[in-house]
């Protein structure tokens, strides 16, 4: 059974529906999670557990035909790091050939989870709904999400800095 409720994710960036199918993460908790980050206009925000094997890591993703966006917890939560490619690097010699850069991120809570993932899925929705462009941009999206899931307030011109690599 999950928990709905309507919420304001920015205060100036408009209502987002949440969805909750955890119990002890409901709805109300999550928006107070996500609050002062862009909004994903038109779009629900599911919250489902991720179920995992050896060890927890991140996961989730954009349903532009069902205009939801979905993030999922690890469950049993323990903090946990992620590797995260943000840029590469193209290398000399024939073909396209890079070098990742990469960040080893430590995941402590819910709420650092719950930021990432959707700042990450948020810039999938600002590429494709905003800017109409493809979505695909994985290490525009990374960077972003980066750069942002530990700050307080988030906008769009963040959004635009990060599609400019430094």
């Amino acid at each position: 059974m999950g928990f709905t409720s309507r919420v304001a994710a920015c205060g100036y960036f408009g209502v987002v529906r949440v969805r909750s199918d955890l119990p002890d993460l409901p709805a109300a908790k999550v928006k107070t999670m996500l609050r002062g980050l862009p909004a994903a206009h038109g779009y629900r925000v599911s919250v489902k557990p991720l179920r995992y094997r050896d060890r927890p890591h991140l996961s989730a993703w954009t349903d532009f035909d069902a205009r939801e966006i979905v993030l999922q917890v690890p469950r049993p939560f323990f903090p946990f790091g992620e590797v995260v490619a943000h840029a590469a690097k193209r290398r000399p010699g024939k073909g396209l050939r890079f070098i990742w850069i990469t960040e080893g991120v430590t995941f402590r809570t819910y709420r650092q989870v719950l930021r990432f993932l959707y700042l990450h899925e948020w810039m999938h929705w600002y590429l494709k709904e905003r800017l109409g462009k493809t979505s695909r941009a994985e290490t525009a999206c990374d960077r972003f999400a980066l750069r942002n899931f530990r700050r307080r307030t988030v906008t769009e011109s963040d959004a635009a800095m990060a599609l400019v690599h430094r």
